[in-house]
């Protein structure tokens, strides 16, 4: 960058300076509830699409299930309420999105016929849980109509003590891995502190193992999304090398640099799990969350303004090429850093990167926060700073193609340190928003519902509704619905739908052809104007609904 120019972090707190004065920013937009051509101006503080999740993690019981519960007399139904706690927590924040790590070391949290039960469930690797999590954790949340991404790890098969480590025959006596020895290493060697068991990713049937036991999951369930973190190939350990020596001696398909045939590797399971989980259901997103620096622009012209540790150096993990090649349809780069002059990875000149590389690519982009570092002081002083969350969500609205946010993790959102959540949820989620629409993704055109009352009762005002022609002909399936609601009977501009200054809610379809809600929030006495959407399971949504009024 040149001398002449103003730094990414002096550029930063300009733009925060600017945002946080006056009146918010507004930008342009075309509405499309009304079908009209208008360009509108929205709120960038209530936008109508941001995909708004937190990550819910069940490896070493860190979010769900805890650990307490293994032992509770009543366990199911205390890992039960543990979640429906989650969602709540989600709901109030106005997220519409949650990603929930069901297979964490290459087992399930569902009765696969591949891999043994998680240990997270039980406390005993490879224990019948007696139900079905997986079909519970969808299930419930779809009842709050949060999209669930199932977070899976593909190569991860044990965790250091108390886990399993390096000795397989720790493991649950039907593992795959006990079976097939072959088809693991340990990292670092066995006998060094932090050994763990991985799958190795240069086995071809390994990758084929791996691939056909995630998409049991993708097959059998309801589920809207797949997600994976930044686990691939190991992070280094000291001077450790992956040992994989005969491995690439025996499966190197010509490639001569041992480098280059491990990002390959990961490279095929990327694109082979996006064509299956496409060939199997189209509408099912594919998403991976990496770490936070691809290169650095002192490695790779392509790179970042960065010093630090390279994902495609040390995992094996050539994410920009995931992009470009459209492998999946959604990136959460791990964004851990906060606002300001850290040169190996500053947040100001890393977001702005990673929105280049979606700039005209169908790969949305969200960003991963670092809500386990807000308040604590072992990560400096810039994270005691209540306002630094709330100043990265602030920043990305200067960048058009950050679509959204991931949260980790779940317990950290909920510890709230320093009031931190409380302030960007105050700040950036204090309207619901329907998650943002994917282009490659299937559709058909909705109706607009018909709404047939609107009424006041002692709760609130109730609306009931139907929607034409649901899922017939040429027509596409509602599976959830937005409720917009204006002070006053009278016109409302097409306009006040495009951004969600009033959208009040989004509820799930109901089988039957009446759907309901009650709107709790209406106070007696006021008028009130209300609209109907449909949207699809893929969040496109209909136009508005006529009109109805409340007096």
């Amino acid at each position: 960058m040149k001398a002449t120019r103003l730094s990414a972090a002096g550029l930063a707190v300009a733009l925060l300076g600017a945002l946080a004065a006056g009146t918010p920013a507004r930008a342009a937009e075309t509405d499309t509830t009304t079908g009209s051509s208008t360009t509108c101006t929205t709120d960038p503080a209530t936008p109508k699409r941001q995909f708004r999740a937190m990550w819910i993690a069940s490896v070493t019981n860190i979010d769900w299930p805890s650990a307490a519960s293994q032992t509770a007399p009543d366990r199911i139904a205390k890992q039960k309420a543990e979640y429906l706690g989650w969602l709540d927590l989600a709901q109030r924040l106005n997220h519409n999105a949650v990603v929930v790590q069901v297979r964490p070391t290459a087992d399930a949290f569902w009765p696969s016929p591949y891999e043994p039960w998680s240990e997270y469930l039980t406390g005993v690797r490879g224990q019948d849980p007696g139900w079905d999590p997986l079909a519970f954790l969808v299930e419930e949340s779809h009842k709050r109509n949060l999209e669930f991404h199932a977070w899976l790890n593909p190569y991860r098969v044990s965790m250091p003590a108390p886990g399993a480590g390096a000795d397989l025959s720790k493991l649950a006596p039907n593992h795959p891995a006990r079976q097939h020895p072959d088809w693991v290493f340990a990292y670092p060697p066995a006998g060094v502190a932090g050994s763990r068991l991985y799958y190795n990713p240069g086995v071809p049937e390994v990758r084929e193992f791996v691939e056909t036991a995630m998409m049991d999951a993708v097959k059998r369930y309801d589920i809207d999304g797949v997600h994976f973190d930044d686990y691939f190939y190991p992070y280094p350990s000291g001077t450790y090398q992956v040992p994989d020596d005969a491995t690439f001696a025996q499966y190197n398909r010509g490639f001569t640099d041992r480098a280059d045939w491990r990002r390959d590797n990961i490279n095929l399971l990327m694109q082979e799990m996006n064509t299956k989980i496409k060939a199997a259901k189209p509408w099912v997103k594919f998403g991976a969350s990496p770490f936070g620096i691809w290169r650095n622009k002192s490695a790779d012209p392509a790179g970042s303004d960065t010093t630090g540790s390279q994902s495609y150096d040390i995992i094996s993990a050539d994410t920009r090429k995931w992009i470009k090649e459209g492998w999946i349809d959604y990136v959460v780069p791990q964004l851990y850093w906060y606002i300001g002059q850290y040169p190996a990875a500053d947040y100001a000149r890393l977001v702005p990167w990673w929105a280049e590389q979606v700039r005209g690519t169908d790969v949305q982009l969200y960003i991963g926060q670092a809500d386990y570092k807000s308040g604590d002081p072992a990560y400096g002083t810039d994270w005691m700073d209540p306002r630094e969350l709330t100043d990265h969500l602030t920043l990305n609205r200067s960048y058009p193609e950050v679509l959204g946010n991931v949260h980790f993790s779940a317990v950290q959102v909920r510890a709230n340190r320093l009031g931190a959540t409380d302030i960007y949820a105050a700040e950036h989620y204090s309207r619901p928003a329907l998650v943002p629409t994917m282009s490659q993704l299937p559709s058909r055109r909705l109706l607009a519902p018909v709404v047939t009352g609107v009424d006041r009762q002692a709760e609130g005002v109730q609306l009931t509704w139907h929607q034409p022609a649901n899922g017939k002909g040429p027509f596409g399936t509602a599976t959830s619905y937005a409720i917009y609601r204006f002070d006053g009977a009278g016109h409302v501009d097409g306009c006040a739908l495009a951004d969600g200054s009033h959208l009040v809610a989004t509820v799930r379809g109901t089988e039957g052809a009446t759907q309901s809600w009650v709107d709790t929030d209406a106070q007696a006495g006021q008028a009130y104007t209300y609209h109907v959407t449909a949207l699809d399971r893929v969040w496109n949504e209909s136009p508005a609904s006529p009109a109805r009024f409340v007096r």
